[in-house]
């Protein structure tokens, strides 16, 4: 496929990585006219095909939407998603309850990993362009010279590469990052949390139908862990296990058959007949860890720059990662634009403005965790919720949930971030009004609200607006 609207002359571009974020930014770039070598360690899955059982399943949400759009992929993937309109409770007794996670209307979409990874992938080789090099692992990285050394793990082989633009896409135990990691002023940090995951599956019905719910997200919260299940089109659900390596419940204690059963039938009784194959999937799938990695600067020499979760990994719980690894990649496309193609001034602009909303959103993931866990069971938690649903029914400019600013807006992580801790000091004074559980939705409560309003002197709109006037 040619590319629209290219100038003669283009730098030559290499993407490191060839996941969900290296293949949607080869596409962009593609779509622009630039020459673009994709290099990958693993082999291509347009040929072997998408191993499953290390990843948890996807959740997107409109800043990954926008991202789709640009590359011409929306309609596409939005054939291979379901909508998720709220969490679907489940307590230990198997009583269900549901909490929208906005407006009606507004849903978060579950699509497959490897789907979508594979759409991407056929979207980017579309292009003339644009080439892949599977089976190369990325082991040096000259950002002065844009020299790369890579070997090829089928023949065993050295091979060099130079390119103008180099962007590390290689995830989060990244190639490129660990060789800027050797330059002076490289800051550097990971945090795994205590819990890791495992996938399981529940299977299709007899006819092929889902047998839970499927427009919503299910979780089983239990305090110090949960497992939670997203539908897939096939009828069938990815569900999810976090749970701590160690302590009372916790994955040192289950390494046989009988504590795997006799651990679900205590926890989560209603979810063992839906798990025929529960033993087998728990000892076949990895138990794999949750990371976030935050690091800084993200550019080098002005050439180099690491993009998605090389730059920025979270943890899963606000299903923002591959939302913001996509957001990476339409605020570059908006840069290139902006910056007329100055690709130095595009990197200073994207590494002085994104790490900032990268870091909020990693403290947001962690916090989301444990509402997740813990608090999505708490009555006045869930009281919480609703008011926050009602007053932005009612000042839809001056009231966003955080979790709506996060999940259906494009506003900067860092003001959602912002807005959590002044909604926190708006509901300390809600939830004390006497009564408030059995009414909310009446003056006393509006007057709190106006008080709390009295005191911002701007709205989250006002200060993205007021971001945007004063970005350089």
């Amino acid at each position: 496929m040619p590319a629209p609207n290219c100038q003669t002359v283009k730098e030559h571009v290499i993407i490191v990585g060839a996941g969900l974020v290296g293949t949607l930014w080869a596409a962009l770039l593609g779509r622009r006219g630039y020459r673009v070598d994709v290099y990958e360690k693993r082999p291509d899955m347009r040929r072997v095909g998408f191993v499953g059982g290390r990843s948890i399943n996807l959740a997107l949400s409109d800043r990954g939407w926008k991202a789709l759009r640009l590359a011409g992929l929306e309609e596409k993937i939005r054939s291979m998603a379901l909508p998720m309109e709220g969490r679907m409770m489940h307590d230990e007794t198997g009583r269900l309850s549901f909490h929208p996670y906005g407006l009606e209307g507004q849903a978060i979409y579950s699509v497959s990993r490897g789907g979508l990874n594979l759409e991407l992938l056929h979207k980017a080789a579309a292009y003339d362009q644009v080439q892949f090099h599977f089976e190369h692992k990325c082991l040096e990285v000259d950002p002065e010279s844009g020299t790369l050394q890579f070997e090829d793990l089928r023949t065993g082989k050295v091979v060099s590469a130079q390119a103008d633009l180099i962007f590390g896409a290689d995830g989060a135990y990244s190639a490129v990052r660990q060789a800027l990691q050797k330059r002076p002023r490289f800051n550097f940090s990971q945090q795994y949390l205590e819990h890791g995951y495992k996938e399981l599956t529940i299977p299709p019905g007899p006819n092929g139908e889902h047998l839970l719910d499927n427009i919503a997200l299910h979780i089983w919260p239990r305090h110090s862990f949960m497992l939670i299940a997203l539908p897939n089109l096939d009828g069938s659900f990815t569900c999810t296990l976090f749970l701590p390596f160690e302590g009372e419940n916790a994955f040192e204690h289950l390494n046989t058959e009988a504590e795997v059963r006799a651990f679900f039938k205590q926890w989560f009784p209603d979810a063992v007949p839906l798990l025929p194959d529960l033993t087998r999937d728990f000892f076949t799938n990895p138990t794999s860890t949750l990371v976030t990695i935050r690091c800084k600067p993200w550019t080098a020499a002005g050439r180099v720059l690491l993009i998605g979760d090389a730059a920025h990994a979270i943890v899963p719980f606000y299903g923002q990662g591959m939302n913001a690894g996509f957001e990476d990649c339409s605020l570059l496309d908006e840069c290139i634009d902006t910056c007329a193609g100055n690709w130095p001034e595009i990197f200073r602009r994207f590494n002085a403005s994104r790490i900032e909303d990268a870091d909020a959103i990693a403290d947001l993931a962690l916090r989301n965790f444990i509402e997740m866990r813990d608090r999505v069971a708490d009555p006045r938690f869930l009281l919480r919720k609703e008011i926050e649903r009602w007053l932005h029914k009612q000042h839809p400019r001056d009231f966003i949930p955080v979790y709506s600013m996060v999940t259906f807006s494009h506003l900067p992580y860092r003001l959602a971030l912002q807005e959590s801790r002044e909604q926190d000091r708006l509901f300390e004074h809600i939830l004390q009004i006497e009564g408030v559980e059995k009414d909310f939705q009446n003056e006393k409560v509006l007057a709190v609200f106006r008080q709390w309003l009295a005191t911002r002197t701007e709205s989250p709109y006002e200060k993205y607006r007021s971001l945007q006037e004063g970005a350089p």
